[in-house]
């Protein structure tokens, strides 16, 4: 469950906020005081934290800029009565991600909330064209495969046969699956296409290296490990 810090001063506000997080299935911890929210927010980890801006001890500006000079990355929405363009440029400048201001429908929060985690999530999860195996090394935008650090030329379905096992590593594969998934054609269980590539991949990969890569189980498929 994705958890959410809450600093705002405004009880009404912060029972409001934590009640609908709460109920769109997040864990939400809630701070009054922003000198109490920026120890907190530092010991503890979250997906993403709602600011207000206006509050003692320290301001949500304030705060903001000294979470972000400790290092934490961690979304923020900003909230604030002050609606200027000043305002929110102050706001972002200080590392907010977002800003919005009050009075605010929920609706539009939960949807900030929403896209802020989405945006997180590909930050912290980013997309590779590489997949790694052991020593064998797969570029999916170059279409380069290397073992060992040695080149290997492959045909477009043996790449498209390696990329499935290389996706599917340690899992059992059946020659239905490996026909539907990496060439988008229905198996036929008279025909052994399937094993006649296995073969042609595992010459151009195996040859010359000590350790089989790719592994038959009898009447069952074939397994990367």
């Amino acid at each position: 469950m994705l958890r959410i810090g809450i600093a705002e001063d405004d009880h009404k506000i912060a029972i409001l906020l934590k009640t609908a997080l709460v109920e769109s299935d997040y864990q939400v911890a809630v701070e009054d005081n922003g000198l109490d929210a920026l120890t907190f927010f530092k010991a503890e980890t979250f997906n993403l934290l709602i600011i207000d801006v206006m509050m003692p001890g320290i301001n949500g500006v304030q705060l903001c800029m000294q979470l972000r000079k400790e290092g934490i990355k961690t979304p923020i929405l900003m909230l604030t009565a002050l609606g200027t363009v000043d305002d929110k440029v102050i706001g972002l400048e200080a590392g907010a991600d977002d800003y919005l201001v009050k009075p605010f429908h929920l609706k539009e929060l939960l949807a900030r909330v929403s896209a802020l985690l989405r945006r997180q999530k590909y930050v912290d999860e980013p997309e590779t064209n590489l997949l790694i195996f052991e020593d064998l090394q797969m570029n999916i935008e170059s279409k380069e495969v290397s073992r060992g650090g040695v080149s290997i030329e492959l045909s477009a379905k043996e790449f498209a046969l390696l990329m499935l096992f290389l996706q599917n590593p340690n899992r059992l594969l059946s020659r239905q699956y490996i026909a539907e998934q990496a060439w988008d054609i229905h198996f036929e269980r008279g025909t052994n296409v399937i094993d006649v590539y296995i073969n042609f991949l595992r010459k151009k990969i195996e040859k010359g290296f000590s350790r089989k890569l790719i592994h038959t189980k009898i009447n069952m498929g074939y397994i990367l490990k």
